[in-house]
């Protein structure tokens, strides 16, 4: 039977604790779709409390009371349907809110923050959905780098954040994974513990919510050979899974041929691939990463092909 090219948005979530590469993610998709096919939206700005509220009455940014998750869940209903939003805008910088935007629904649509699961309504929305869980010391390191550099906080005033939201990680965000499609893992490799950029190994729990593609004609299932591992296993919940793993130090010529075939299953977006597994190091300066690359590629897979109508919801 012949798929049916749906009409609406394409709705992608990508959902994790705070700093665990979200944003990397969601701009590399959005690049290699084309931005002007794109809105990005992150859940942040549905933040209920400023900066300064939260901390006098004792909340967290990762808790729903510090959120509005009702607004939040009714806009994600009305991009699906293709009506536009009056979003309201959360700055980082000074912890307070900005002049709300008027949003208009764009072919795809990614959805990016720290509740985007957190009601069955919200979740019933999203066509694809991913869970970032990177080593929590790797996330620990780029939070504090992040929030120094771009947020305006000491290194303590970070650690202290940090700290105050272990409870919340564990209650409000945590449980979220196991509502996703697919659960991105990256972490550093054995021989060198403190690497946190371009050669991060990546573990892809595939689940079968999607029908995820066939990387059999390059991959061989089992032990890790050069760079990769497709191998069946269990969750963390006991329920099957296929997982993924990709390393960091994975040779160009071999990951290329692995691009080249979620390339060739997704011809709509050739054009733009220049655009994949680019990102800003700890000098800020332009790298690519294979793993990211290819992590990009497959969420853009699902994405393509929700919009064909492969597995509509």
């Amino acid at each position: 039977m012949p798929f049916k090219k749906l009409e609406r948005p394409i709705i992608l979530g990508i959902v994790g604790d705070s700093a665990s590469g979200k944003s990397t993610l969601a701009d590399g998709i959005a690049q290699i779709l084309g931005a002007d096919r794109v809105v990005t939206i992150c859940t942040d700005d549905y933040h209920s409390l400023s900066r300064a509220a939260r901390v006098e009455r004792g909340v967290t940014a990762l808790s729903p009371e510090a959120n509005y998750t009702d607004i939040l869940e009714q806009h994600i209903g009305l991009l699906r349907q293709g009506r536009p939003i009056l979003k309201p805008v959360y700055n980082h910088v000074s912890g307070d809110f900005d002049t709300p935007q008027y949003v208009r629904p764009k072919e795809f649509i990614i959805l990016e923050g720290l509740l985007g699961y957190s009601t069955r309504q919200m979740r019933d929305c999203y066509d694809v959905k991913i869970f970032l869980e990177p080593h929590e010391a790797l996330r620990i390191k780029w939070k504090i780098k992040r929030d120094t550099h771009m947020r305006g906080y000491t290194v303590d005033e970070a650690r202290r954040t940090l700290a105050r939201r272990v409870e919340d990680s564990v209650h409000c965000i945590l449980p979220q994974r196991t509502f996703a499609d697919m659960v991105v893992s990256f972490y550093p490799p054995d021989s060198n513990h403190d690497e946190s950029g371009a050669h991060l190994n990546v573990r892809h729990t595939l689940r079968p919510t999607l029908p995820h593609p066939d990387l059999t004609p390059v991959l061989e299932v089992g032990a890790m050979k050069k760079g990769f591992r497709l191998e069946l296993a269990r969750d963390i919940d006991g329920k099957p899974v296929d997982v993924l793993d990709i390393s960091g130090d994975i040779d160009g010529k071999r990951a290329k041929a692995v691009e080249d075939l979620l390339w060739n299953l997704i011809p709509e977006a050739q054009h733009l691939r220049e655009n994949v597994g680019k990102f800003y190091d700890d000098q800020n300066q332009l790298a690519l990463s294979h793993p990211l690359a290819l992590s990009q590629l497959l969420v853009t897979y699902h994405m393509i092909k929700a919009a064909q109508g492969h597995h509509a919801i």
